[in-house]
């Protein structure tokens, strides 16, 4: 398909906005670019962000004219080249490989069970840690990175490594300041990650388990595509749940009326997906265009490194009536916070049922009473991916 960029008109350029800005709160900076245009060019991260909800729907269905396959990606540095970086038929054939491990049927039939066992484990030591305790680093992240453990087949590592493995690779993944630190951390992880799937691998092949990496290691994949795409997730399978799950009980611990809500209906899916549109665990990911070609009305060049920035889409005004506010009561409209098209997240229905159907209602019941410390306020942070870094707690 061939647009007429003729009457496209140019891409403003936001040279006011600043990484550490970013970091710290990125939605007054959305705000402002959203009240303006669909794209902008901001120099400080070389790239042009695209903030409108319509504008990024449009990348992620169209990749003929919007590539994953972005060049100097820094995904490709810190973890190798997945399918996540790549398009169809590339992409098609690596997600196929992952077979059913991921579907709900599978997570149903074989995962529920083990999120289940390590759902109690990390309750425990919640609440042997006391009131006081961090939900995030007490709970939210041990049971995430357990849960992903036994899902990918990682016998010969433990949920520690699997949390320092995925928070290492994603801030390589996010590191647009090119700290060298940030990298050579990134790279220890995936060193650290192949020559653990390089342990693993004749065993899987001898007796399979049924967890990801046997299927993968009967999948024909080429070793660096496997060793990649365990990087990608790693990186997503413990950063998406942990984070849904602390700013889904973050947002019901500070807004007493929706908890009400929730607890009367056990409508735990609601608040669930209202607090991805909320704060979106990935909230930016690159595209690359491959022509000259035209988007929302504006034009862009052949080559142009896009940032799809889901935090701002998914707080786009055009489509979400007071977006700041967390509403699980709003009309049901689709976010974008697990991507679409192709590059739709595998993960996504393993989150769902670890979180939704085992860690949110069994906690708020479990753990009467349950608020945030009153002299610790939590801390949130991050715009490439966001969420609560330590949310203090007490409970009766």
């Amino acid at each position: 398909m061939t647009l007429d960029t003729t009457a496209a008109r140019e891409i403003p350029t936001a040279d006011w906005v600043e990484i550490p800005a970013l970091y710290t709160d990125p939605y007054p900076i959305y705000e402002r670019l959203l009240a303006r245009a669909p794209i902008h060019w901001v120099p400080a991260l070389d790239r042009y962000l695209v903030v409108g909800h319509e504008a990024c729907h449009t990348v992620e269905l169209d990749q003929e004219r919007f590539s994953a396959d972005e060049a100097q990606s820094l995904m490709k540095r810190s973890m190798g080249h997945s399918m996540l970086r790549k398009d169809d038929p590339e992409h098609d054939a690596e997600r196929k490989a992952y077979g059913g491990v991921l579907r709900p049927k599978a997570v149903k039939q074989q995962w529920e069970a083990v999120f289940e066992r390590n759902y109690r484990t990390y309750a425990e030591k919640l609440r042997a840690a006391g009131p006081g305790a961090d939900l995030v680093a007490e709970f939210a992240a041990p049971y995430a990175a357990d849960n992903l453990r036994a899902v990918l087949g990682f016998r010969n590592a433990g949920q520690g490594d699997l949390q320092r493995w995925s928070q290492t690779l994603i801030d390589g993944t996010g590191n647009y300041a090119d700290d060298p630190q940030v990298w050579a951390a990134a790279e220890r992880s995936s060193r650290e990650v192949d020559e653990a799937i390089d342990e693993l691998l004749p065993l899987l092949r001898a007796e399979p388990d049924g967890s990801l990496l046997a299927v993968l290691a009967a999948s024909g994949m080429p070793v660096d595509a496997l060793r990649a795409n365990v990087k990608m997730t790693i990186g997503g399978g413990v950063n998406e749940p942990r984070d849904a799950l602390a700013t889904t009980a973050w947002a019901l611990l500070t807004h007493p009326a929706q908890r009400a809500a929730v607890l009367a209906g056990q409508r735990w899916r609601d608040a669930f997906e209202e607090s991805l549109r909320w704060v979106a665990p990935i909230g930016m990911y690159p595209r690359q265009a491959t022509r000259d070609t035209e988007l929302a009305g504006l034009a862009v060049p052949r080559g142009a490194r896009l940032g799809i920035v889901l935090g701002a889409a998914n707080r786009d005004p055009a489509v979400f009536v007071d977006p700041a506010v967390f509403d699980i009561d709003r009309p049901r409209k689709p976010h974008l916070a697990f991507g679409g098209g192709n590059h739709f997240c595998a993960g996504a229905w393993v989150a769902r049922a670890s979180v939704v159907s085992v860690a949110l209602p069994r906690l708020f019941a479990e753990f009467p009473g349950l608020r945030p410390d009153p002299a610790r306020p939590a801390t949130v942070g991050g715009w490439v991916f966001r969420g609560v870094l330590s949310l203090p707690v007490h409970w009766d």
